[in-house]
């Protein structure tokens, strides 16, 4: 088996949990039996229904909270007949206004607020209790209840200072005694002074053998418990991310970035790292060579794959760019939009669609109307883009960092050129310069303005001086490198041919 360990999830995740996505459906091609493990509370949702939206089965996913109960990982299926059951003979008022239901128990001070998961259905994910005016208690379901929640006031708050997680029929599996950032869980036989130990005792009963595989795809708060309890399991990291600081890194001295830092420390413990691309890769192996000694094993493997290369069904629309991320600051998607408005003077049928959701989204959009770009910068929302980027003609990316770039991938196995920056690593393993695209000079000096006119030139470049048939052939070739059988080959060597 083999075990991937993850912080959390959310429906804007990040590249991390779309590799991980990619990762299960290679695993299964391969036969390999896999679990993809989260750490992270999700009061807000069902864990189940954001898993299951980028691409993990049920059957592939642990979440530690619910390991030491018998419920399953399962979509939201409580319903609001089955919470008014719950009642007795109590008397009630009933109101709706789309996902929230609210009960009224006259002739007391307590009302509930019933969350669903839509504005049509009726399944319940959690239910708020209030009492004198007070939040109480909050229960939350899948398919029964998994957990609750206790409040007490606390300077004029609701206080949070218990969780009880059930087994199926109701009866109580543990429960966590919480005050702020300090957490107990209590067991019939144990008591577990932090969420670390928490971690550590879900590792415990896993009951590692030499044949299991431990994959660590985020090690912060959980890597050094995980190592201590895998026991003879085979431990292997994955690097998503730059991992050093360059103006922190001298002859003498490297800054690891610190969510590696601790994994690179127990290079000894470590069986494999993973890094996306071989410019990473390479320079890695050189780091660790001179500022530890050391040679681990260090492989290359994409964090993606592509099931097959795309091809438009028919002409691919003119002089149409496509751009897809988190909409989050460090990917710089006001540079795009700016730089798109600007070679649109030149370009005047430009257009730009942006497809992701992200905390930046409404200060995008305002940008867009300060811009007058309402009319050829679209903003497209979350969508699988599978069959979309054959359609455009190019990829404009404005990240100043990408570990490896899920998108550019998907974007060359539709023969996309891509405007990027000349930044370690996605750009350059998928950008040639003036071969399928243009690699902009990148200095962390330079303004925003400065970018944002060397994309706008690099735009009108492309559609007034480029070959852009020559550009899509060459991108298709790039591609070639990443389809999924390829990959899958890579995955099997270390997994399967390793044992």
């Amino acid at each position: 088996m083999v075990y991937n360990f993850n912080l959390g999830i959310g429906w804007a995740s990040s590249g991390v949990e779309y590799a991980q996505a990619y990762r299960a459906r290679v695993l299964r091609n391969i036969g390999v039996d896999a679990k993809f493990i989260f750490t992270d509370m999700f009061p807000q949702e069902n864990i189940e229904h954001m898993t299951k939206n980028i691409g993990f089965l049920d059957s592939e996913v642990l979440w530690l909270y619910t390991f030491f109960t018998d419920c399953r990982i399962a979509p939201v299926s409580y319903t609001l007949r089955q919470l008014e059951q719950s009642f007795g003979k109590r008397e009630f008022t009933f109101s709706r206004a789309g996902k929230t239901v609210r009960y009224v128990f006259p002739g007391t001070s307590v009302f509930y607020t019933a969350y669903l998961t839509d504005e049509t259905g009726d399944f319940v994910h959690r239910v708020e209790m209030v009492s004198n005016g007070c939040l109480i208690r909050k229960d939350y379901f899948s398919y029964c209840r998994i957990y609750s929640e206790y409040y007490a006031p606390l300077d004029h708050q609701a206080h949070l200072y218990q969780r009880r997680f059930f087994h199926e029929d109701g009866s109580v599996a543990y429960e966590e005694i919480t005050d702020n950032d300090m957490v107990m869980y209590q067991f019939p036989d144990r008591l577990l002074c932090s969420k670390e130990e928490l971690v550590g005792y879900m590792v415990s009963r896993l009951h590692l053998t030499e044949q299991d595989v431990v994959i660590i795809d985020r090690t912060t708060g959980i890597g050094q418990t995980i190592l201590q309890n895998a026991g003879k399991a085979r431990i292997g990291i994955i690097i998503h991310a730059d991992h050093f600081s360059e103006e922190s890194t001298d002859d003498e001295n490297i800054l690891w970035n610190n969510f590696y830092e601790y994994a690179f420390a127990q290079y000894r413990r470590i069986d494999f790292y993973i890094a996306s691309t071989d410019h990473q890769s390479q320079l890695l192996k050189e780091q660790f060579q001179k500022y530890l000694g050391v040679t681990p094993n260090i492989i290359t493997i994409p964090v993606g794959s592509l099931g097959e290369l795309k091809y438009p069904a028919a002409e691919r629309k003119k002089h149409s760019l496509i751009t897809a991320s988190r909409l989050a600051s460090e990917k710089h998607v006001d540079w795009l939009i700016e730089a798109v408005a600007e070679a649109r003077k030149t370009v005047a049928d430009v257009t730009l669609d942006i497809y992701g959701e992200g905390e930046e989204r409404h200060k995008l959009e305002a940008l867009a109307q300060r811009l007058h770009c309402e009319s050829f910068v679209r903003f497209c929302g979350q969508q699988d883009l599978e069959e979309v980027y054959k359609n455009y003609e190019a990829y404009l990316s404005g990240s100043t960092s990408e570990g490896f770039g899920l998108t550019l991938m998907e974007a060359v196995g539709s023969g996309l050129p891509i405007i990027g920056f000349d930044v370690r690593y996605g750009n350059p393993t998928f950008i040639d310069d003036e071969q399928n695209g243009y690699l902009l000079p990148e200095q962390e000096a330079m303004s925003g303005r400065a970018r944002i006119e060397s994309l706008a030139k690099s735009i009108v470049r492309l559609f007034t001086e480029a070959d852009l048939e020559a550009f899509h052939r060459h991108s298709y070739e790039k591609a070639q490198a990443y389809l999924t059988a390829k990959v899958e080959k890579q995955w099997a060597k270390i997994l399967i041919q390793m044992k």
